[in-house]
């Protein structure tokens, strides 16, 4: 190869160096394979947008179903070569990206679809979602959820079940030591009690709160077994005396006492000094109460008691569970052999009977032992196991 100039030691060839490229050349094929690999690539592209298409269509017939407005997508636009008759054509540069890009745009519309047709909820489900908002509403303001209110409420119930049952099968001396020994046990039960009576028809102290409403205001009135003196609060106002005793006191109303041993009250029935008339005397009371207190299994007692403090004439008006009750007429003729005579009696509600007794003179001797041993005339009241 001639020089283009000669140096010493150096020399420029007249031709330039050509490097052989590291590049792997891609060895050239035949048209006719050129046409098949066209042919296999357009059916691949055909059938990908053809199922593109056919995603839509699904989506949209989803749609229809679920009641949400139709919306079509846009035919897509045909471009590039196609068989026909047999004869296969390669597409051209611009066709073949027009179809690239109508195929991507056709997969982004049905997986919008089908994001749209995953997200909106079924009925049944929002049916449900709207019954659980109704059983258990919002309580944020609430310190128990209302799951925790259910179990605190079925407690209380068992709790209530279990001291009455206690107050009717025990003595009144081992239910004032109870009380004693944890006054909140008063308090439960009262509450429980309470919540009981609102599903009656009618609570008694309210019907006797009415009825009292009409005596002379200088009535004294004394509430054996008063509970939470509903009795007193109500009349106090209205100018009656109220004598409150239960086993609790509240400080304010109730008297503590145990109103199956001895009222602090005064009385006496012996005759003393008056003859021999059989009403005993020193009473101060008109009218004596006992709604739904007679519960201990001494409590003949207070029928005992409510005799000694009456002023000859009174009242003593009873309210006892329905329930109760095995031989209506017994119980009459019970409370009679104390010293009383039957006025009137009522059973038309549902859930307790009234007595109304008044205090009459007594005729003989009583035999006070079998008298006061019979608390079986009443049934304790219980409770089914649940």
């Amino acid at each position: 190869m001639a020089a283009l100039f000669s140096v010493p030691g150096w020399t420029v060839p007249v031709a330039p160096v050509h490097e052989k490229s590291k590049k792997r050349k891609r060895l050239p094929a035949e048209d006719s394979d050129k046409i098949n690999l066209a042919a296999v690539n357009m059916e691949k592209l055909m059938k990908k947008l053809k199922d593109g298409s056919g995603a839509a269509d699904d989506t949209r017939s989803r749609k229809k179903k679920t009641k949400h407005a139709p919306s079509r997508a846009p035919p897509v636009e045909e471009t590039g070569a196609r068989e026909q008759k047999g004869a296969v054509t390669e597409p051209t540069g611009s066709g073949r990206r027009k179809e690239k890009q109508a195929r991507k745009d056709g997969e982004k519309r049905a997986g919008k679809q089908r994001r749209k047709s995953s997200a909106v909820p079924s009925t049944s489900t929002v049916k449900t979602q709207e019954s659980s908002k109704q059983r258990y509403p919002s309580q944020q303001d609430a310190k128990l959820t209302a799951l925790q209110s259910e179990m605190k409420q079925s407690l209380d119930g068992a709790r209530f079940r279990w001291i009455n049952e206690e107050l009717y099968k025990s003595d009144s001396d081992r239910a004032h030591k109870m009380m004693r020994a944890d006054p909140g046990i008063f308090a439960e039960y009262h509450k429980g009690f309470r919540h009981q009576v609102e599903a009656w028809p009618s609570n008694p102290v309210s019907h006797y709160i009415s009825a009292l409403s009409a005596y002379p205001p200088s009535t004294v009135i004394a509430d054996l077994g008063c509970g939470d003196a509903a009795l007193a609060r109500a009349l106090i106002s209205k100018g009656f005396a109220v004598l409150s005793f239960d086993l609790v006191s509240d400080g304010v109303f109730v008297t503590e006492a145990d109103i199956f041993g001895r009222l602090p009250l005064p009385g006496s029935e012996d005759d003393g000094d008056t003859g021999d008339s059989g009403l005993g005397h020193g009473q101060v009371v008109d009218v004596v109460i006992c709604a739904l207190s007679l519960m201990g299994t001494n409590w003949p007692n207070a029928i005992r008691e409510a005799w000694r403090v009456l002023r000859s004439g009174g009242e003593l008006k009873i309210a006892e569970v329905a329930s109760r009750f095995s031989n209506v007429a017994e119980f009459n003729s019970f409370i009679s052999s104390f010293g009383f005579k039957l006025k009137s009696s009522d059973d038309s509600n549902t859930h307790f009977t009234l007595f109304e007794f008044k205090k009459v003179a007594r005729k003989g001797e009583k035999d006070w032992g079998t008298l006061l041993s019979r608390g079986d005339i009443l049934k304790p009241c219980e409770y089914k196991r649940r």
